[in-house]
């Protein structure tokens, strides 16, 4: 890329931004940072993957962390060197071609539309904890109450997103106390059996042996995903350069407190032989210890959390949307904005989509869980390649002089990111034996198919439209 190319790109960039807000101060992007880590796949799928893989399921948590964090790190570089609004569909279309800019915009909408679904999912399920309701009319009216909530100011949608994560922090935090009270006082139902010692004495920390730990490892990515939302607020961050790579270095300390301890704990405190799939293991837990009324809270915590994810989903949706508009690869409506800076039309769309998610509880009320949680983790885990590919062409272009140096370097780049492509490559192929999460890598190549079509059709009405360089 020449350097007038580059300035072309960055001034067709200001004007994409035009009409944001830039609403998003340090503590809220810290927040949604912290809060996109703590959703439906540790309250809900560790179930699965705690019967799966045992004690082992610790470890999982924290290699597959690692890797998170060499992939947010990556992701920072891009960041400084530009900060934007659909930042990893830009940074695509930026370091490998207008297609692939176009796939990633369309497959991130995408798992964030199948997500809400899963969150919804979720939420409806955690709803049969209090009252016998159907799935279905659960998932109907939450998806209507956070369409609503969307059709606000992103300052708004901020301190929101704010106090969600708040709860989901302040509950982990405390149950985590409380098991460590457990263990050393004694108290509850579960105090004369609590004992680290459940991490090695059933079955041994592999249960089920290292393949079953490695089977885990696509509820485990699942967990994560949502994690790269903080490059999304790029555009409406009040302060870029300094909130964003703030918020990316806690990732460390959050998988280690939330994940690894708060599972090191639960399972210390309740053998994993207690836990099955489909139930929360926080709200097993508590029951265990004969603590209904902090089994209610931890309910209503994960009830939360769930809503908070799909809340932040029709945030990201509509902003996705927009950027596909600005650069013709998606429908011009998309590019309007309300007064307040909301993309109406797009997160109308979107959540109009996650209507579906109320189909699937209708007519799978039991199996709706699995079904979409396997393609969000194929799908999300396409833009994290997407990431990964990125900073390593734009580093090597900064390291040839071609663009100038990101003041927030990846460490350890390019092999870490080279790293982290080799592991999301060994969990697609986990995916593939696991007859369970197969059907995302069937549905993967069939929506390949369609965006190629699609692309082609674009190319052939507007054969320049799709470049980023015509972004009007």
């Amino acid at each position: 890329m020449t350097s007038s190319q580059v300035e072309q790109k960055q001034t067709g960039e200001e004007d994409a931004n035009e009409g944001y807000q830039r609403g998003l101060g340090a503590r809220q992007i810290q927040m949604i940072a912290i809060g996109g880590a703590i959703g439906t796949g540790l309250f809900l799928g560790a179930g699965k993957a705690i019967s799966k893989a045992g004690p082992s399921l610790v470890l999982a948590y924290a290699v597959a962390g690692l890797v998170i964090f060499f992939i947010m790190r990556a992701l920072g570089e891009l960041l400084m060197y530009r900060p934007v609004s659909g930042s990893f569909s830009e940074y695509a279309r930026e370091f490998i071609g207008p297609f692939a800019g176009f796939v990633t915009g369309w497959t991130y909408w995408l798992f964030w539309v199948v997500t809400g679904m899963t969150e919804v999912t979720a939420a409806a399920q955690y709803m049969t904890y209090w009252f016998d309701l159907p799935q279905w009319f659960s998932a109907l009216v939450f998806t209507v109450v956070l369409y609503g909530a969307n059709l606000i100011s992103v300052k708004l949608f901020g301190e929101l997103e704010f106090w969600f994560s708040m709860v989901k922090v302040t509950a982990i935090i405390g149950m985590i106390l409380i098991c460590l009270g457990i263990l050393t006082l004694g108290f509850s139902d579960a105090g004369d059996t609590a004992s680290v010692t459940h991490l090695w004495a059933d079955g041994g920390f592999f249960p089920k042996g290292i393949g079953g730990t490695l089977m885990t490892l696509q509820i485990v990515m699942f967990a994560f995903l949502a994690v790269e939302l903080v490059g999304v607020t790029a555009g409406e961050s009040k302060d870029p350069e300094k909130t964003l790579p703030k918020a990316i270095n806690t990732v460390p300390w959050r998988i280690a407190v939330f994940y690894v301890g708060a599972l090191i704990m639960i399972l210390s405190v309740v053998s994993w032989t207690s836990f099955q799939p489909g139930v929360s293991p926080f709200v097993a837990a508590f029951d265990k210890m004969g603590l209904a009324v902090g089994a209610g809270i931890v309910n209503f915590v994960v009830l939360t959390a769930a809503l908070s994810s799909c809340n932040s989903g029709m945030y990201s949706t509509g902003r996705m949307l927009r950027d596909l508009a600005l650069n013709h690869q998606g429908p011009r409506a998309f590019t309007r904005l309300t007064r307040s800076g909301t993309p109406l039309i797009g997160t109308t769309f979107s959540a109009l989509l996650m209507l579906i998610g109320v189909w699937i509880n209708y007519q799978w009320p039991g199996e709706a869980f699995e079904m979409v949680v396997s393609f969000a983790t194929i799908s999300g885990m396409w833009a994290w390649i997407m990431i990964l590919v990125s900073q390593i062409r734009y580093r090597a272009m900064a390291d040839r002089g071609e663009l100038p140096q990101s003041a927030f370097k990846a460490p350890g780049a390019p092999f870490t990111s080279w790293f982290a492509l080799a592991f999301i490559g060994m969990v697609i192929v986990m995916m593939g034996i696991d007859k369970d999460a197969r059907i995302s890598l069937y549905c993967a190549p069939v929506w390949g198919l369609l965006l190629g079509v699609a692309y082609l059709v674009l190319k052939s009405r507007n054969p320049h439209g799709v470049a980023f360089a015509k972004k009007t």
